[in-house]
């Protein structure tokens, strides 16, 4: 069971852009679409904003006082898990992974067109999220050793699929390219997306034999996978 966050209230999102006409503008952009907007125009003030509980984040990459990614870095130390909608003028696809992999869960390149903008907020937050009283944090355990465990025994993997299932835990709820995962494979570099799939259709086997875990897993068509808990 999953909970999904309701699109029809009015959402809070907490714009973080320094540029006073681009934050201006999506502010009103934003306003005129129903959202409650908080502005803040650098690093300090998006995560002094945190306590008010924004239900989606806007994040420039490029900030005055440390980069965007620092920025969703520090959020996601913090264990806090609003979805968050990286701007960016890079549109590189390294640019993109580290993003990503910084815990983003979403990327808008400027100059961006506003109907794309709303429509991706919508899907974030359209996206299935376990509910609090659903997650079962003792259904994967990664130990001191690295070793992943499954309701408390070791699944006893080789050593790519442990460090690609261990990446998918660490980065719980959000997308991993499988260009990510190719680089954490434990059996060397460099690989393919090919072995990656193969790789999870594996790790979905081993997991197979707890009915919670065999659907935790979910394909992102065209990029990569996301773990749900």
């Amino acid at each position: 069971m999953f909970s999904v966050t309701p699109v029809t209230h009015k959402a809070r999102v907490l714009l973080v852009e320094d540029d006073i006409a681009i934050s201006t503008a999506l502010a009103a952009a934003l306003e005129r679409d129903g959202y409650q907007v908080e502005t803040r125009y650098d690093g300090a003030g998006a995560l002094e904003s945190l306590p008010n509980r924004p239900d989606v984040i806007l994040l420039d990459l490029g900030l005055p006082d440390m980069d965007g990614l620092e920025v969703c870095r520090r959020i996601r130390h913090k264990d806090v898990s609003v979805p968050i909608l990286m701007l960016t003028a890079r549109c590189d696809e390294i640019d993109v992974v580290v993003g990503l992999d910084a815990g983003a869960d979403d990327y808008v390149t400027k100059p961006f067109r506003i109907g794309e903008l709303m429509a991706r907020l919508r899907a974030l937050q359209r996206r299935p999220r376990p509910a609090p009283s659903e997650a079962d944090p003792n259904l994967l355990r990664v130990d001191e050793s690295g070793d992943v465990h499954l309701r408390g025994r070791p699944l006893g993997m080789p050593r790519s699929e442990s460090a690609i299932l261990r990446t998918l835990i660490r980065n719980e709820g959000r997308v991993v390219s499988r260009e990510q995962l190719v680089h954490v494979s434990a059996d060397g570099w460099p690989g393919s997306s090919k072995s990656i799939d193969m790789h999870i259709s594996q790790i979905r086997r081993r997991l197979a034999i707890d009915e919670a875990a065999s659907r935790i897993i979910h394909t992102v068509r065209g990029y990569g996978y996301r773990l749900d808990l």
